[in-house]
C-alpha cells in the first residue's frame, strides 16, 4: 500500500491493514532541521521560483519519509513575476522589481524563539471587553473565491506537489480552533478570567473567529487537502462544563464542515483530557489526537484506545523527547510495537504519530529511522484483539 492508501484506510470503518506514520507539526522540524535536511540557503522557503520551492519541497519529504505532505498556498503569477530574493552584506530582501518595496527577510530561529529571545507569550495591553471592541479586532470574514485564487496561480505549488507527491502521500493543512484563537485578544490570564466571568464574550469572538476559519477551509478545499489537523490548545484549562460551552461546540462546527467539504478532520487536543473525554468525541472529529505524557499527566495510549474504541481515527503519542530524542534505538522500537498494538485494538483505525512536534536536539536520521520503523512493524495484515 502506498502511504496515502494507508491513511485512506484508517478513516474507512475496517481500519488500515498497513500503519502509516506521520510527525506532527513538519513545519517546525524543518525549520530547526533545515541544514541537515537540505544544502539550499534558509531564505529559499521565501523564493518566488516555483520549481526551485517544489524541488526543496519534494527533496525535504524525501528525507522524512512520513506518509502526509503540507499542502501550500503560493505567490499569484503576477506576484512571482514581480518578486525575487536579494542577497545585501549578508542580509536577504524580498524585492518586488516593479515597485521597489523591498521586505528584509529573518533569518528562522532554532525552537522558534524571537532573535533577542524575550518571552512571546501574548500580554494583552488593553483587553477588549464589548463586542464593538472584538468586532474591531476580527472584522467580518471575506467571501472565498475559490475560482479567483486558482485563476491567479495561488494554488499551483500544491497542484506540483499533488502530481509528484499525491498519489503517495496525503495532503494536510493546519487550522487552529475558535477558543485557541481568543488567545490573541487576550493573552492566558484575560481568557482565562473572562471565560470564568463573561462565558457570553467568549462565546462571542470564538463565533466571529469561526466565520474565518470555515473560510480557510474552503482555501483548504481548493489546495487538494484531504486532512485538516484542528488544533486546540488551553481548553484543558476550562471546567468539563465551560469546554461543553466554550469550545466543544466550535470545533464542531469545523468539523461538520469539513466533512461537507469531503475532508477528514483531526482535532488535536493539546494537555490533560481528564473529565473531558466523551465531550472530546462528541465533537465528531474524524480522528483524535494527543500529548504524550507530560506536566503531571499521563496519557497512555492504551487506556485511549480503549476509551475511543473505534469511534474515531487515533493517533499516536510517541514521547517526542523521552523516546524519540533520547530513547535507544530497541526503546524506539519497543514503543512502536506497543502504539501499533493500541491501534489494532482500535480497529486498526490508527495513525503512527508523536505527541509534539520534532525537539531541535532530535538528529534527522531519527525521524527517518522512526518513520522505517513504523513502516516495517505495521505492516502486519492481522487483526489483533
Amino acid at each position: 500500500m502506498t502511504g496515502k492508501e494507508k491513511i485512506q484506510a484508517a478513516f474507512a470503518p475496517a481500519g488500515t491493514p498497513e500503519i502509516p506514520v506521520m510527525i506532527c507539526y513538519e513545519d517546525i522540524y524543518i525549520r530547526d532541521h533545515w541544514a541537515q535536511l537540505t544544502p539550499e540557503p534558509w531564505w529559499t522557503k521565501h523564493t518566488p521560483d516555483l520549481q526551485a520551492r517544489h524541488q526543496l519541497l519534494r527533496e525535504i519529504a524525501g528525507k522524512i519519509g512520513q506518509d502526509i505532505f503540507r499542502a501550500p498556498t503560493f505567490y499569484s503569477r503576477a506576484e512571482r513575476e514581480a518578486l525575487t530574493t536579494e542577497v545585501r552584506s549578508g542580509q536577504v530582501y524580498l524585492v518586488n522589481r516593479k515597485t521597489g518595496e523591498e521586505k528584509l527577510l529573518a533569518a528562522p530561529q532554532v525552537g522558534g524563539w524571537a532573535p533577542g529571545g524575550e518571552s512571546q507569550s501574548v500580554h494583552a495591553e488593553q483587553l477588549p471587553a464589548t463586542r464593538a471592541e472584538i468586532d474591531r479586532l476580527i472584522p467580518e470574514a471575506l467571501p472565498f473565491d475559490c475560482r479567483q485564487f486558482l485563476a491567479e496561480g495561488h494554488g499551483d505549488l500544491a497542484a506540483q506537489l499533488h502530481n509528484t507527491m499525491g498519489r503517495a502521500k496525503a495532503a494536510l493543512y493546519h487550522v487552529s480552533s475558535p477558543f485557541w484563537q481568543c488567545y490573541y485578544l487576550w493573552g492566558f490570564e484575560g481568557l482565562m478570567i473572562l471565560a470564568a466571568d463573561r462565558p457570553e464574550l467568549v462565546e462571542y469572538a470564538c463565533r466571529r473567529w469561526l466565520s474565518h476559519t470555515l473560510t480557510i477551509l474552503h482555501l483548504a478545499k481548493a489546495l487538494g487537502t484531504e486532512l485538516i489537523w484542528i488544533e486546540e490548545c488551553l481548553a484543558d484549562m476550562l471546567s468539563p462544563e465551560a469546554f461543553a460551552k466554550l469550545s466543544a461546540p466550535w470545533a464542531s462546527a469545523l468539523t461538520h464542515e469539513i466533512h461537507s467539504l469531503g475532508m477528514h478532520s483531526i482535532y488535536y487536543f493539546c494537555g490533560n483530557p481528564a473529565g473531558k473525554w466523551e465531550a472530546i468525541l462528541a465533537t465528531g472529529a474524524d480522528a483524535l489526537a494527543l500529548e504524550e505524557s507530560k506536566k503531571g499527566f499521563a496519557i497512555d495510549i492504551v487506556d485511549v484506545a480503549r476509551r475511543v474504541n473505534g469511534r474515531a481515527v487515533l493517533l499516536g503519542n510517541l514521547d517526542a523527547i523521552g523516546v524519540l530524542q533520547n530513547g535507544t534505538e530497541q526503546e524506539l522500537r519497543s514503543e512502536i510495537s506497543r502504539q501499533v498494538a493500541a491501534g489494532r485494538r482500535n480497529g486498526s483505525r490508527f495513525i503512527m504519530s508523536i505527541g509534539s512536534p520534532v525537539t531541535p536536539e532530535t538528529p534527522v536520521e531519527r525521524v527517518r529511522l522512526y518513520c522505517d520503523l513504523v513502516h516495517d512493524l505495521g505492516s502486519n495484515t492481522g487483526r489483533r484483539a
